[in-house]
């Protein structure tokens, strides 16, 4: 029986800085990854003969700069690209609106929509920015135990202390954006419908749900707090696809000591009631442990991985009541041609092709899918947002060439009527390539091949409980010092030894690695 100071469940990128973490300390660390392949759903793999691209997750501006310094990351050769311009959304036949290439440029962009819009453009990115400096800090904190007495007080005192110094605005924006719908939110702010879409979208980015939706207006603010080299709010790729950050970071963990085993199944956590003592693989092998930092989702982990007398009842109800499904559809399509915008035309390589392409002309639109998904299963019209790396990385296609990654939104985590997304998951893509092809008609014809993941390929292929990229809901009730659950959002497993690691775990989902950093920090004793 092999032994080891700590294990690792589960290979994606959280886990894998977590276990860095820990062997850099001196630790004994094995990363345990069922699949052939670290990364979990950063991991770039060929779909069609000649083309790659990243698996599910695509695009980079929240992974943690002091991840990526300690990592060496850069060093070993990782490179970021930034979007020429940040999206595209075309609107119709003739119209277009571009975000980004500098504020002035997106100024002018949005007066040919709304001058009072392009106005106020300047004061609502400085409040935004504001709030998300303030999310910034929190991410990279541990959230007290809220049980914890005045220790935990004291804590949650420190913790929010830029909140509490922060100008009256910052705190009234915050208050809005945790509470309100992403609608309500931007009513404050633009008159334009198309303008309110192009913010919109990133509340409805990973969340099933309308931007109607009370609290849909956190996840806008998710994905706006992130950085790129040090740029804040920029989007940008990874050259060699989002595999070349999680394939550096293997070699980093290497380095330091990391064992990673692949093709290692675990299926079972062992406690002695108290305390974690062992790690079941398929097969039967056992690995003695002391402690076991999970890059699962919570859910499978305390409903698959552990039995419910391993853990306060308590407990199991909170897991088995939290929620679960991001809504989303994933394709990547080898393309003979780059698409020919209707509304922008030509084949030839423009910076629209190498930006975010946002299909969602209105928020309207947007609850309208959420609608058809809640009715039927997925979206007549699904919200698309399509991206096209080749066109900045042209080791992903050959030339002359294209790869490009359609993320979509809203389709069913789960389906009614013993329904199967292995049966109608040819309706649903479909329903994604009529919609692109309705705003690029060549789009069809130009497809080579295709790789497709349903909500139900998602959870079978990489362990995303309900499809969800996020590990859990992105909800108010379930984030932070309640993210897994209330009271357990200090990385803290209910058995001693047993940590979280992963998206399920504050700060949340999206490629950080702060839930991995930060709970090597906790395991180590240090915060």
């Amino acid at each position: 029986m092999s032994s080891y100071d700590a294990a690792v469940v589960g290979g994606g990128h959280n886990g894998l800085v977590c276990a860095f973490y820990l062997a850099k300390a001196g630790r004994k660390v094995v990363v345990l990854e069922r699949r052939s392949v670290v990364g979990g759903a950063a991991v770039t793999e060929e779909f069609h003969p000649g083309f790659r691209n990243s698996l599910a997750s695509y695009t980079v501006s929240l992974l943690n700069l002091q991840v990526v310094r300690d990592m060496g990351l850069k060093e070993r050769g990782l490179k970021f690209v930034k979007r020429p311009v940040a999206n595209f959304l075309p609107i119709d036949q003739n119209r277009y609106l571009t975000v980004g290439g500098g504020l002035e440029r997106t100024q002018a962009a949005f007066s040919e929509f709304s001058a009072k819009d392009a106005e106020r453009l300047p004061e609502y990115y400085r409040r935004i920015d504001a709030v998300a400096d303030v999310l910034r800090q929190l991410a990279e904190t541990r959230p007290p135990k809220i049980s914890g007495g005045l220790p935990a007080l004291l804590k949650l005192a420190w913790q929010v202390r830029d909140v509490l110094r922060a100008d009256i605005a910052v705190q009234n924006d915050l208050y809005d954006l945790m509470t309100k719908s992403a609608r309500s939110f931007l009513d404050g702010w633009f008159e334009n419908e198309h303008i309110k879409s192009v913010f919109g979208f990133d509340a409805v980015v990973g969340n099933y749900a309308s931007p109607d939706t009370p609290g849909s207006a956190y996840v806008l603010l998710h994905h706006v707090f992130g950085e790129l080299d040090g740029e804040k709010g920029a989007w940008g790729h990874a050259v060699g696809g989002m595999g070349a950050i999680t394939q550096n970071m293997a070699q980093a963990c290497v380095e330091v000591g990391v064992k990673i085993r692949t093709d290692a199944e675990v299926t079972r956590v062992l406690t002695d009631g108290k305390f974690v003592n062992g790690i079941v693989l398929a097969g039967g092998e056992q690995i003695k442990v002391q402690t076991v930092a999970a890059n699962v989702t919570p859910k499978l982990l305390y409903q698959k991985l552990m039995s419910p007398e391993d853990m306060p009842a308590d407990f199991a109800q909170k897991i088995a009541s939290t929620r679960y499904g991001s809504g989303t559809f994933r394709l990547n399509v080898a393309l003979s041609e780059l698409p020919n915008f209707t509304c922008l035309p030509g084949t030839d390589l423009q910076e629209h092709h190498q930006s975010g392409i946002i299909m969602a002309p209105t928020l309207d639109y947007m609850d309208r899918a959420f609608i058809d998904a809640k009715q039927q299963g997925w979206a007549n019209e699904p919200i698309v947002e399509m991206l096209i790396p080749s066109t900045v990385d042209d080791s992903l296609a050959p030339p002359g060439q294209h790869v490009c990654s359609l993320f979509c939104q809203q389709f069913a985590p789960t389906l009614s009527n013993g329904q199967s997304w292995d049966d109608l998951k040819p309706k649903a893509v479909e329903a994604i390539l009529s919609l692109v092809n309705s705003y690029a008609p060549n789009f069809k014809a130009s497809i080579l091949g295709m790789r497709v993941l349903s909500p139900l390929d998602l959870e079978r292929e990489l362990g995303l409980t309900g499809g969800d990229i996020f590990h859990g809901a992105m909800t108010l009730d379930q984030l932070w010092a309640a993210r897994p659950v209330f009271d357990y959002g200090d990385y803290r497993g209910p058995i001693n030894g047993l940590y979280h690691c992963g998206s399920g775990a504050h700060p949340g989902g999206g490629v950080t690695g702060l839930p991995g950093k930060n709970a090597a920090a906790v395991i180590l004793g240090e915060k």
